[in-house]
């Protein structure tokens, strides 16, 4: 999903240097990264280069770190006596240093190894940790009402809580193992994972520095959200989650944030910066 992919490399920027640091705001857009080749097996070994991508990418990390080897691994937790899985990117060095980490969650009826495929955040940043957890069946608001593929909760409470307890469960197990920078845990998903993201935003936000939701709004949670950065990912086109639905979602937090005067970014038209003079600043990143 290529367009997803260059967006993604924004959103890295954004995380990746934080939001009262707008040096991201120089980064160039770069060419596509080389689709990721599938591969079996629990362990799936990545190339150890560093990529500099410009904007999703830039709001989350403030220092680069060298990778010298990383791998992705297949992880699992246990969840009220429920075994949970997804995949995990781990680069050289998470134990030594401290690291960032991204959550990344998938659409309803996709998979973790999606997830991995199409936001490909580990190619984006690949000094940070990256979690690409696997959802359960559940019904969905727009699309399978039976729910037959996996997905993720909507609200708190829905389902048990369960995906919030699993989110749980991820964190600690990643401080148990690893040294993780507390100052710098994002999330960000797609659709029914970015809805899960805003949601994450309202039950958990104390625990985030940043989020980047895609093709998603979260209106159920909206009363509970806090300033925080935003760097949302939306398309005019979108005949699911439709742009109407998103904007508003967009706006809401423009003025949560008190953010100023909308401003181009680097004479990319598909990025617009709405800056927050306390840090919180929203990117739009539409297609």
């Amino acid at each position: 999903m290529p367009f997803l992919q260059l967006a993604t490399k924004k959103c890295r920027a954004f995380f990746s240097r934080g939001a009262r640091d707008r040096s991201w705001l120089s980064t160039v857009p770069g060419s596509e990264y080389p689709r990721r080749e599938k591969t079996a097996g629990e362990i799936i070994r990545i190339p150890g280069s560093v990529m500099r991508p410009p904007c999703l990418a830039a709001m989350f990390a403030a220092i680069s770190l060298p990778v010298i080897a990383q791998e992705t691994e297949r992880r699992v937790w246990k969840v009220d006596d429920v075994e949970r899985h997804g995949l995990v990117f781990i680069p050289a060095g998470a134990k030594a240093s401290p690291t960032p980490v991204v959550f990344v969650f998938h659409g309803h009826g996709g998979s973790s190894q999606n997830a991995l495929n199409s936001f490909a955040m580990n190619k984006a940043w690949p000094e940070a940790i990256s979690v690409h957890p696997q959802g359960l069946n559940t019904p969905g608001k727009l699309t399978d009402p039976q729910g037959k593929k996996a997905g993720w909760q909507v609200g708190a409470g829905d389902q048990g809580n369960r995906d919030l307890k699993l989110f749980d469960t991820m964190l600690e197990s990643l401080k148990k193992d690893y040294k993780i920078d507390e100052k710098r845990i994002y999330s960000t998903g797609h659709s029914n994972g970015g809805g899960f993201t805003y949601l994450l935003w309202a039950e958990r936000g104390d625990l985030f520095a940043a989020m980047g939701p895609s093709a998603a709004a979260g209106w159920r949670a909206s009363d509970k959200l806090r300033p925080k950065p935003l760097f949302h990912i939306a398309s005019k086109n979108d005949q699911l989650v439709k742009y109407e639905w998103q904007k508003s979602m967009i706006d809401m937090v423009i003025k949560l944030n008190s953010t100023g005067d909308p401003i181009a970014m680097n004479d990319d038209k598909h990025c617009t910066l709405h800056p927050s003079k306390d840090g919180h600043d929203v990117v739009v990143y539409l297609d």
